[in-house]
């Protein structure tokens, strides 16, 4: 299959050097596990297993636990449905996916990312959804020159090459700085992220599209970037974090 003129085995090859290129580094630079700071290596083995499932049943939109299996939504998508077709997170953010997750973010570890990679690709993969484009939840420019990276695009760009699939950090922007959504509550974070973001139609015009994000809570932003992605024609939008923050969490999941 072709997209845009590559190939999906040329992308998959371009991840496998990707994959070299982070194997050589380590070599020079040795790291140590994101999860539980083995040295040696950027996710160790341990880790791997340990990574906690999102609890079922789950809704059939936004992914959320329910807590009866006799129901398919959730009370917020019966009352109002998220912008985006599905939602699907990887794992429950606890546990060493909490961990690496703060270091990508936090601590300048950009080689989780690739090092998640595997893992996360082969749970995309299985959810068999038809996606021909993988876009990043962007920053706010403010937070990126702060940070000085973007870590969903440390994530999304090799999951994409190791999915065979195209990958576009610019078809989506956001076009004002918001507050972190951290603490705030359901209604104030769907507030803060109303018309927070742009998406350039000559990019996404037709494509059925793979939104990542690191961490989700009430999918608010994710419901959002959908918005804006849809509004410049694109043809569906899934999406898809490593992690999702549950009510314990305390996040302002409320």
């Amino acid at each position: 299959m072709s997209h845009g003129g590559v190939t999906r085995r040329a992308l998959v090859r371009a991840y496998y050097l990707y994959h070299l290129l982070w194997s050589g580094l380590d070599l020079l630079f040795p790291p140590v596990c994101g999860g539980c700071g083995t040295p040696g290596v950027r996710w160790c083995s341990r880790c791997a297993h340990a990574v906690p499932p999102m609890p079922a049943p789950a809704c059939a939109v936004c992914g959320t636990a329910l807590s009866l299996s006799s129901i398919d939504f959730c009370p917020d998508c019966r009352k109002a449905r998220p912008q985006f077709r599905h939602l699907r997170s990887w794992s429950v953010f606890d546990g060493p996916i909490r961990n690496a997750l703060h270091r990508l973010k936090y601590r300048r570890d950009v080689g989780l990312g690739e090092a998640l990679t595997p893992q996360l690709a082969c749970f995309a993969a299985d959810l068999g959804w038809p996606i021909d484009l993988v876009v990043p939840v962007p920053l706010g420019r403010k937070r990126l020159r702060e940070r000085g990276y973007n870590q969903v695009a440390l994530i999304a760009r090799p999951l994409a090459m190791a999915l065979g699939i195209l990958y576009d950090q610019q078809a989506l922007a956001r076009v004002r700085d918001t507050r972190s959504q951290v603490g705030l509550a359901r209604r104030e974070r769907q507030d803060n992220v109303r018309d927070a973001f742009i998406a350039k139609p000559a990019r996404v015009r037709g494509r059925s599209i793979l939104l990542v994000d690191d961490v989700a809570t009430t999918g608010s932003t994710l419901s959002s970037c959908a918005g804006a992605l849809c509004a410049a024609g694109a043809r569906d939008v899934f999406a898809l974090t490593v992690a999702r923050a549950l009510p314990h969490h305390d996040l302002g999941t409320v």
